[in-house]
């Protein structure tokens, strides 16, 4: 169409900058991704901006050019492509071509020199042309009929807007370019000729190069500084100054293998994209795809069967042929409950009213047999005109023998939930359970996202409908009461039809690969139940002790901020990262240790915290943010967050976030409080046992270690731990050289230093800086330990190997972590990849111990032998609630259970108090 402008995309201007502006992103395999997807997010958005132009994405093909040959030095000074981005260069060709773009990559010229070409061709043929890019050197190809478009920056160059922006209209911009030169291509320019001078010579002389040389005299009239003796460094650089505006000149006559007539936008080839969105792990436009919502896509609805988009089959059915029940009638209920009676296995779907299982209500329960069939039973649909819906306690109890049937197998995604919303209306699930959540967090725990509508995607190559899209978002979203019936059931039923489907297409998966069944049937399967009935258990607070600490703290905290404004010599904002970056390295003149991604000195935690060994403001602004994090996460926020109808604190665990194996936990995040501090141990005084209980601490003594002498066998561990040495003190004296009794106090933290941070991976520079030696004495620490211990020696370089060959290492009880950088092109990523590799292994082992201990310790107090209660889990040690005439008892019996949780090579060793607090009894 003559009348709508052709698109010439500058792809490689903007794929370095997507690169450097945009987080990293990676897939699961270690491909980066980031840069890939800003160029194509970009794209896109011009695609739809344009949709009836031509268009075409440039970018430099590998090789000289021709300015190489005018100046050998052109483009020195650029450092190569850094391997993140030369990985990412075809598979963003790939996809441009998959979109059905056209893709130039010519040889001996640059992409600016291409769009130049075509640009000028449009201008000739009476067409309008449009530039996308991020390249100020294309502003001098602007001109009535070329445009400027920068989609990073939304901003659009016109003639009018050219002039704005530089002070000089586009004719005069490659004049600019060649006086001041460009230190990013190394074109030289004028030596002392900046940004400001050139702009006060052009705007003076009225003209370019050639106007200036004409008179240089007139040079020294121009009233900006320096004027008058620039006509000799002019004179001086003359052959310089042109040669840099030849440099700076884009060729708009290059011969092309293709012209305008080549340009149209063909048809974008879907299964191309299928492959490429798959592999590069993009959900959401994968999800799009699938729904016939991309660019050009014809709509793929209505009984086609989905593609496989993980390498196997994608299950039983899709959902354009499930068939989908709503249950209004007693005669239909009675009909699936004797349905349910006859199977012995099934997998259900609670709807409620909230996410938080204290406040939930139930409002309708999905079913489902067999996959492509499914149904819903509404309960609890208020809405104007809602259908009159069976009784929801009838409809509970007569679900509750089915539920409560230990023969029959429940299955669900993220079954914890239900099972404790279940519990608020006295229906405790029990059965052998089957959750896909943990299946999939089982088979790869390092995938990003282990729910339904991310693994539906991953494994059943089919689009989910998310819970936005029927009820909004936001402040006016709906709760699942409120929303109709006609959207209800589909949604409903599509989350068991999926779920189910999903535990039919995982389960099998598991079973091929090593033990990872019996890791999901042994330990994170049972600990589901035991987790939720920790939960709602909760732990008492003292809200008063809180409130106190609070004050304290923000008295210190204050305090802080005026030694910090006087270490500074100014006031100034602790929590702006350009101030503090302004007083450190421009007013006090500390060195630049980090800079951000847009070439800032940083500010981050890190870089403070190695700044604060040998600068006093450092240290301050760190011990500022730490209290204030305290204050705010912890002493002002858990008070607030007591439950009004239990008054107990009621954190929620999480399985199947942490990559090794270990629970995390949020609102509050336990794992995070501090224990080596006094403000840390403050905090823990507040969490309190009820009237007439004491609060029991049991935590597995230097467990990693433990594990460490098992997996390397190295005989001085072993025999160290079994004769019951203090492995600190032990190693001290290996590493020093003394005898065990005559090992220092420093010397043991030296040595505590050592083996834990060799068992992370510390290179000597770490342990350097942790022990504040120098590098040199580190690595003679390193090495003396590795000649006393080369049993570690051996397994670190094992474990090493082996993680490189397989892509993954193993925990003593089969669990899995796959390391998808291990064979990375990145130095960095690969050594980071490496020490995952050799503490992963001693980090999932000791969280499977310590899960496999609370799955025992719960059976044992539902026996009701003793008055106690799980009521936390953190890290390695398991907190309790137990009746003050019962704690040593407890104390006994709670030790030899966990101690029995594994059988290694080194004995395990539980260390357990009691106090009135937390604090107390540890």
């Amino acid at each position: 169409m003559a009348d709508t402008p052709i698109v010439l995309v500058d792809g490689s201007s903007y794929l370095y900058r997507a690169f450097h502006a945009l987080p990293p992103l990676t897939t699961s395999e270690g491909q980066p991704t980031g840069a890939i997807k800003g160029v194509l997010n970009m794209l896109k958005r011009l695609i739809k901006d344009y949709p009836q132009s031509p268009m075409a994405v440039v970018f430099d093909a590998p090789g000289k050019t021709f300015r190489d040959e005018l100046f050998e030095q052109y483009k020195s000074h650029r450092p190569p492509m850094p391997d993140d981005l030369r990985d990412q260069v075809q598979p963003l060709h790939d996809c441009v071509r998959a979109l059905g773009l056209p893709l130039l990559c010519i040889e001996g010229v640059e992409a600016d020199d291409v769009i130049g070409t075509l640009a000028r061709q449009a201008t000739e043929a009476g067409r309008d042309a449009v530039i996308s890019t991020g390249d100020k050197d294309m502003a001098q190809l602007v001109n009535a009929h070329i445009t400027l478009v920068n989609t990073m920056k939304d901003e659009t160059l016109d003639v009018a807007g050219v002039k704005e922006k530089f002070g000089l209209p586009p004719e005069l911009i490659i004049d600019f370019l060649a006086l001041m030169g460009d230190k990013v291509d190394n074109i030289p320019g004028v030596p002392g000729v900046g940004e400001k001078t050139a702009l006060g010579l052009l705007q003076g002389m009225g003209g370019g190069l050639d106007a200036i040389y004409a008179d240089l005299e007139k040079v020294k009239t121009l009233g900006f500084r320096g004027a008058k003796t620039l006509p000799k460094k002019l004179e001086e650089h003359r052959d310089q100054a042109f040669l840099s505006y030849q440099l700076a000149t884009i060729k708009t006559d290059c011969e092309l293998p293709a012209g305008l007539d080549d340009l149209d936008i063909a048809h974008p080839d879907r299964e191309a994209l299928l492959e490429l969105y798959r592999r590069l792990e993009f959900k959401a436009w994968l999800a799009e795809l699938l729904e016939g919502k991309d660019e050009g896509v014809d709509d793929v609805a209505g009984g086609t069967a989905t593609p496989d988009v993980d390498g196997e089959h994608a299950g039983d059915s899709t959902s354009a042929s499930r068939e989908d029940h709503v249950i209004l009638a007693q005669a239909d209920l009675d009909a699936w409950l004797a349905r349910l009676q006859a199977t012995d296995t099934f997998c259900f779907d609670l709807e409620t009213t909230s996410l938080d299982y204290m406040e939930a209500q139930i409002v309708g329960v999905g079913l489902a047999l067999e996959p492509g069939e499914a149904a819903y039973v509404p309960l609890a649909h208020d809405y104007l005109d809602a259908p009159e819906q069976l009784d929801r306690d009838a409809v509970l109890a007569a679900l509750k023998p089915l539920l409560e049937d230990e023969s029959k197998t429940k299955v669900g995604q993220n079954l914890k939930y239900d099972i404790s919303v279940l519990a608020n209306v006295d229906i405790a699930v029990a059965g052998p359970l089957e959750d896909t959540m943990l299946e999939s967090y089982v088979l790869d725990s390092t995938a990003t996202r282990h729910d339904m509508d991310s693994l539906a995607l991953k494994y059943l190559g089919e689009a989910t409908t998310s819970f936005e899209a029927i009820a909004g978002k936001g402040a006016k979203q709906l709760t699942f009461n409120q929303i109709a019936l006609e959207q209800a059931v589909p949604y409903a039923c599509e989350d068991v039809d999926i779920t189910l489907r999903l535990h039919r297409e995982l389960r099998p998966r598991l079973a091929k690969e090593g033990r990872l069944a019996e890791v999901l049937e042994a330990i994170e399967l049972p600990l589901v139940p035991v987790l939720s009935r920790m939960e709602r258990t909760g732990v008492a607070l003292d809200p008063e002790r809180l409130h106190a600490q609070s004050q304290e703290l923000a008295r210190r905290i204050d305090a802080l901020e005026v030694r910090a404004h006087e270490l500074a010599g100014r006031e100034f904002n602790l929590g702006s990262p350009k101030q503090l970056g302004q007083i450190l390295f421009e007013e006090q003149g500390i060195p630049v240790l980090k800079k951000t991604p847009k070439g800032a000195p940083s500010t981050a935690e890190a870089v403070l915290e190695e700044l604060a060994l040998d600068y006093p403001l450092p240290k301050v602004i760190m011990e500022h943010r730490g209290l204030a994090k305290l204050k705010s996460t912890y002493t002002d926020k858990l008070p607030r967050l007591v439950n009004k109808a239990t008054g107990r604190l009621h954190t929620s665990y999480h399985q199947a976030v942490t990559a090794t194996g270990r629970l995390s936990s949020s609102d509050p995040n336990l794992q995070n409080i501090p224990i080596r501090t006094e403000e840390g141990r403050k905090i823990r005084q507040a969490f309190i046992a009820r009237p007439g209980y004491r609060i029991v601490a049991a935590d597995y003594s230097q467990i990693e270690l433990r594990i460490m002498a098992h997996l390397s066998g190295d005989k001085g561990l072993l025999a160290a731990f079994a004769e019951g040495r203090d492995i600190h003190a032990a190693t001290a004296a290996e590493v020093f050289g003394v005898a065990l009794d005559k090992v220092t106090p420093d010397q043991r933290r030296s040595a505590k230093a050592i083996n834990f941070g060799l068992i992370y991976g510390m290179s000597a520079w770490g342990l350097g800086r942790q022990l504040h030696i120098e590098q040199g004495q580190a690595k003679v620490y390193i090495d003396r330990y590795f000649d006393r211990y080369p049993g570690v020696a051996r397994y670190m370089e094992r474990i090493r190997a082996q993680a490189a060959e397989e892509g993954f290492v193993e925990t003593v009880f089969g669990r899995r972590l796959h390391l998808p950088e291990i064979r990375s092109q990145n130095r960095a990523r690969r050594q980071g990849a490496e020490r995952t590799a050799i503490n992963a292994p001693m980090q999932g082992t000791a969280a499977d111990i310590i899960k496999r201990a609370m799955i025992d310790v719960d059976a044992w107090l539902r026996q009701g032998e003793l008055d106690a209660w799980m009521v936390m889990q953190v890290h390695d040690e398991l907190v309790f609630e137990v009746a003050e005439g019962q704690v040593e008892r407890f104390i006994e019996q709670v030790k030899a259970r966990m101690q029995g949780a594994a059988e290694l090579e080194v004995p395990l060793i539980v260390e357990a108090e009691s106090g009135a607090n937390w604090d107390e009894a540890h």
